[in-house]
């Protein structure tokens, strides 16, 4: 099948400023992209790519919700199918499921979580960034441990 290439404006992917949300464009390229007006979804399958300015995500699967204002007013955006990846200029977090929800600034990046920068490594069972903060929350779950391999530079 040949990949579906769509441009549009999802305005709230990964942005701290709620006023930038309309000025920026993301690229999403699938195999299959299916529109739901009815539920205000949209809904890209097979070997998702999603390029904004800030980050570049990864997944099987990617769902935006939206709502009334259509799709430049993202109420949740999901990846998720295993294998989710996200990449910033400085770090690279893989996961099994990525939710952002922009009403709250929250970034939730669950199930054998990976996060690697120039410090480290840090292996956890659920990462949470509030981007309003600039906090980053790791946990573990079911008698595990966060786990972290820093270096010195």
């Amino acid at each position: 099948m040949r990949p579906v290439r769509t441009l549009l404006v999802f305005a709230a992917l990964l942005l701290p400023a709620p006023m930038a949300w309309a000025q920026n464009k993301v690229e999403i390229t699938s195999d299959l992209f299916v529109m739901n007006e009815a539920v205000r979804e949209a809904v890209f399958t097979g070997n998702v790519v999603v390029v904004h300015p800030n980050v570049t995500v990864w997944a099987p699967k990617v769902v935006a919700t939206y709502g009334e204002g259509g799709t430049t007013d993202i109420e949740t955006f999901e990846a998720s199918g295993g294998n989710v990846r996200l990449k910033t200029e400085d770090q690279d977090a893989t996961g099994d499921r990525a939710v952002f929800t922009p009403a709250d600034q929250l970034l939730r990046l669950t199930g054998n979580v990976k996060v690697t920068n120039a410090s480290g490594t840090v292996d956890a069972s659920e990462l949470v960034v509030n981007l309003e903060t600039n906090v980053s929350t790791f946990t573990s779950s079911g008698g595990g441990r966060v786990t972290g391999i820093f270096t010195s530079q």
